[in-house]
């Protein structure tokens, strides 16, 4: 589902900002866009995320600044000397007149150590920060949510309309075939056994037969319907019954010996491409 939010906050540590933006996904894609001191913090901010969506592309940045020390550079002096003295003493065993690398000196084990900035209230207040993104972003969906209920609701109604419209029409469809066919065989001067004819017309009957079709649209839209009100993520539910509704409205397409029943089945198929589009908005 399509979401932004953005949230701000700051204390005596510094000041953070998130922003979130989601896109339609099936599954719940989380790509989060972190400064380095704050990549510790991932498995837990991917916890929060999952608690609160399950579906959409969801890009969440993090933005700060700070006046915390970046850290200081320590040199031990006792380890020092006693890597020179060392040095010293082989130097006067092997005889030699090197000079000694300073450079090699500093990279002893234990000779120079650096202390890191402390980072953790600033990563305390991303935590809170992001909280309080995810809320507003819970609340955005919330409102789309509720935007795409009515969508789908409404498109349900006239499936359901265009459902009635086929079964009105079905008597007068069965009526006239059956009609036609008589009027087909006296126009021919054929002689045709009544009991066969009546055969032949039952079969006919039977192929333009469309009430089951009928029966499991009807069905399906009430299935749609009570899924829209639950309150659990519904999604690939909706997904599910999408694809039976378009497989109804294909046979039916398929059957239908008249303009008027094709019409309501094209018409059909365009409701529920419709749904189908919106149904992966939703969780």
């Amino acid at each position: 589902m399509t979401g932004y939010a953005r949230a701000e906050l700051q204390n005596q540590t510094g000041q953070v900002t998130w922003e979130l933006r989601s896109v339609n996904h099936r599954y719940l894609d989380l790509q989060l866009r972190l400064p380095e001191e704050f990549r510790g913090l991932e498995n837990e901010l991917r916890t929060m995320a999952a608690e609160c969506m399950s579906r959409g592309k969801v890009e969440a940045q993090l933005r700060y600044s700070t006046e915390i020390d970046g850290g200081n550079i320590k040199i031990d002096r006792s380890r020092l000397q006693q890597v020179l003295d060392a040095l010293e003493l082989v130097r006067e065993a092997a005889g030699a007149s090197s000079q000694i690398d300073l450079q090699r000196v500093l990279a002893w084990p234990g000779v120079v150590s650096e202390s890191s900035a402390d980072f953790a209230p600033l990563q305390a207040l991303a935590l809170e920060t992001y909280k309080a993104a995810l809320d507003d972003f819970a609340q955005t969906r919330e409102r789309e949510g509720e935007r795409l209920h009515q969508y789908l609701m409404q498109r349900c109604e006239l499936m359901e309309s265009l459902v009635a419209a086929v079964r009105k029409r079905l008597p007068e469809v069965r009526g006239g075939m059956l009609d036609k066919v008589r009027e087909r065989c006296r126009e021919l001067g054929v002689d045709v056994d009544p009991s066969r004819l009546e055969q032949e017309l039952a079969l006919l009957a039977q192929r333009l037969d469309v009430d089951e079709e009928m029966s499991r649209l009807a069905s399906h839209i009430g299935e749609v319907r009570r899924t829209l009100g639950r309150d659990d993520a519904v999604g690939r539910r909706l997904d599910f019954l999408m694809q039976e509704l378009n497989r109804e409205a294909n046979t039916l397409s398929s059957k239908s010996q008249d303009a008027e029943m094709t019409r309501c089945a094209v018409e059909m198929k365009v409701l529920i491409e419709q749904m189908r589009e919106q149904v992966q908005n939703v969780e």
